[in-house]
């Protein structure tokens, strides 16, 4: 964590008006059984996926990021547990102040847009249904964070972990997003300033 925190804090990308936020599942097994004889039992729990409808065993990441991809923060917590809950855990943690925070509608609510605005930003979510306009629906914007998320998942595997223990998933996630920051910093510092990862897949 201290070399993730010293990596992002020497990046311009810290200091972006713009921070997204947004929650992943984090599978670690299938069956019934996995879930009763593995060792993350009691740690891991069931959840819903919305991207795939459809119930999981594991954990959820959320992240917080810059729009360029850069890890800001983030929190693996149980599947069954609030987005909002771990999201607002995270945000205490960071200097949030005067910064906009763009995030889905998994996290629309009254306590969390409030929690937010006592720490001087503000949010931005896509419009429910059943409330008025405010924003629209922010799908270009939302295709950021969707994308960076895209990246731990396809080019840095983050569900394809294979960790068996709390201790190897806590590891191996803190390394995939350890490596997006330091892939994305290499790439600031050569004057690219993309998330690429081509240039380290071979």
């Amino acid at each position: 964590m201290r070399l993730l925190n010293l990596i992002v804090f020497e990046s311009p990308s810290f200091c972006d008006e713009l921070w997204l936020v947004d929650g992943t599942p984090v599978p670690c097994g299938q069956s019934r059984e996995t879930a009763r004889r593995s060792e993350l039992a009691g740690y891991a729990a069931y959840g819903w996926s919305r991207s795939h409808s459809r119930h999981f065993w594991g954990f959820r990441l959320v992240l917080v990021c810059a729009p360029d991809g850069m890890p800001v923060g983030f929190e693996l917590a149980p599947a069954n547990v609030s987005e909002r809950k771990v999201a607002a855990e995270i945000l205490e943690r960071l200097p949030v102040a005067a910064r906009t925070i763009l995030a889905d509608k998994g996290f629309a609510g009254r306590d969390f847009e409030a929690m937010v605005e006592q720490m001087g930003a503000r949010l931005i979510r896509p419009d429910r249904k059943d409330e008025p306009r405010r924003h629209g629906q922010l799908g270009a914007a939302r295709q950021w964070i969707e994308s960076i998320i895209d990246t731990l998942k396809g080019q840095l595997s983050l569900e394809r972990h294979g960790a068996r223990t709390m201790p190897g998933l806590m590891a191996r996630i803190a390394a995939r997003i350890l490596a997006l920051a330091a892939a994305i910093r290499h790439n600031q510092l050569a004057g690219s300033w993309d998330r690429s990862l081509i240039a380290y897949d071979h």
